[in-house]
């Protein structure tokens, strides 16, 4: 297999997630830090400038807007991210804005419109991350009709971004030499003209084309019609993938469903999650670990898991011994989401490990890297050299003093193997990428 290091252009991107407190549940009430933050501008602000100082591609908001019911962890969505990031994008120059909006609870032509309106306020560092929306409580602040099945809600979301994609290129972006007498004509600003089974829309939008074409579109389905959306559709593909394998066979697949849409797989990133928990030593990484979460100590840690994974069957698990991978059986149609349950599943089915064991590899449904600087940035490069990824959603579980370690430990690590830059590179979040142009 080629070695992407061996390719100047195809560098390890990294993205990292700032919601709220940090990735751990008890974040907000972490020793030092102020509970509050998660309502407070200059929160997200301040982690945004330490990823810009670590020279990260791009910052990362998922959004849930409804107020989750586990009040014992910190709200990990709360900011509409649109409106976060337009504010940061004034203070923060470079970095790229990857925020999530529902294709399930918005209008085409209004997020269209917004989000390019960001891109041009940005020069071009937005990317839209889709998601279809899975919890009923979200159906519930929209309307009194109940959440609609999966496999309507993904092809609401396919002819949704069609006509958002649509928008975005209908109306040419002003250059040249200035009209005699029309700013626009038909031939310009273009009518889409769309009539589907969900949407009608005329256009053309009322915003120009950006800086960057339009902004890059994100997706991190992992059941068979979010792998088909993803790979219909997505520049970045996030990903719940723990192990090499797990991550090869789920590229291979994507790359099979691009090529059946007519997409050449080469212009789509795979950039799974990534918790990062940094000690001195190992030791030390551990018992941060777990007093990340709860009482502190292992069998805590193994109980917390427990909770927070919704097992369909923890009953009479022993810590000691292998889990079946049984015990995390899915369905396409289930509610809570597939790529969870799906990497689990095969986790345990590719390798024997006790409840122990799993704990110290996942973390909140992503693969956990814990221990020293050097071991983590050892695991970033591994994957990334094995072409088992082109970068990682990095995840902090406490902000935003947990990003300064990062950049002062594991950056320079990074920058010394020649995986990424000391430098920002590219004037558009597309050209950083190395993303080919949407037609």
């Amino acid at each position: 297999m080629t070695d992407p290091a061996a390719n100047p252009k195809r560098r390890l991107f990294l993205s990292i997630a700032i919601n709220s407190t940090g990735s751990a549940g008890k974040s907000w009430a972490w020793p030092g830090t102020d509970w509050t933050r998660f309502n407070r501008f200059d929160h997200y602000l301040r982690s945004a400038q330490l990823a810009h100082e670590g020279r990260f591609d791009i910052v990362f908001v998922s959004d849930h807007p409804a107020l989750q019911r586990d009040n014992t962890s910190r709200p990990l969505h709360s900011f509409d991210p649109t409106v976060l990031f337009t504010a940061i994008a004034a203070r923060v120059p470079d970095i790229g804005f990857l925020l999530t909006a529902s294709s399930s609870y918005n209008s085409p032509y209004n997020l269209a419109r917004r989000l390019a309106t960001l891109d041009n306020i940005s020069d071009g560092r937005v990317i839209w991350n889709v998601v279809s929306s899975f919890n009923p409580d979200i159906a519930a602040n929209f309307s009194a009709a109940p959440l609609p099945p999966r496999d309507e809600r993904y092809r609401r979301a396919d002819e949704f971004v069609e006509v958002v994609k649509k928008l975005w290129l209908s109306w040419d972006t002003p250059a040249g030499d200035r009209p005699q007498d029309k700013v626009w004509n038909e031939t310009t600003a273009r009518k889409i003209d769309h009539h589907g089974e969900f949407f009608d829309v005329t256009g053309p939008l009322n915003v120009p084309i950006g800086p960057q074409k339009h902004p890059v579109i994100s997706q991190a389905g992992a059941s068979d019609a979010g792998i088909d959306l993803a790979a219909k559709h997505a520049d970045i593909v996030y990903a719940s993938l723990f192990n090499k394998q797990a991550a090869f066979s789920y590229k291979a697949q994507l790359s099979e469903r691009a090529v059946a849409h007519g997409r050449d797989p080469d212009g789509i990133r795979l950039m799974p999650g990534l918790v990062v928990v940094l000690g001195e030593t190992r030791e030390e990484a551990y018992r941060k670990h777990e007093a990340l979460h709860g009482e502190g100590g292992e069998d805590s840690l193994v109980k917390d898991f427990f909770k927070r994974a919704a097992l369909s069957d923890v009953a009479g698990l022993d810590p000691d011994q292998p889990i079946d991978p049984a015990v995390f059986d899915y369905t396409q149609d289930q509610t809570r989401p597939v790529g969870f349950s799906r990497s689990f599943a095969e986790l345990t089915a590719a390798e024997s490990l006790t409840p122990r064991q799993l704990v110290r590899r996942v973390d909140g449904g992503h693969r956990l890297a814990i221990g020293t600087p050097r071991e983590v940035a050892d695991t970033i490069l591994d994957w990334w050299r094995s072409g088992a990824a082109d970068g990682f959603n990095i995840h902090i579980p406490v902000l935003p003093d947990g990003i300064a370690e990062f950049n002062r430990t594991v950056i320079p690590l990074l920058q010394a193997a020649g995986a990424v830059p000391t430098e920002y590179d590219g004037s558009t979040i597309r050209q950083r990428l190395d993303l080919p142009d949407p037609v």
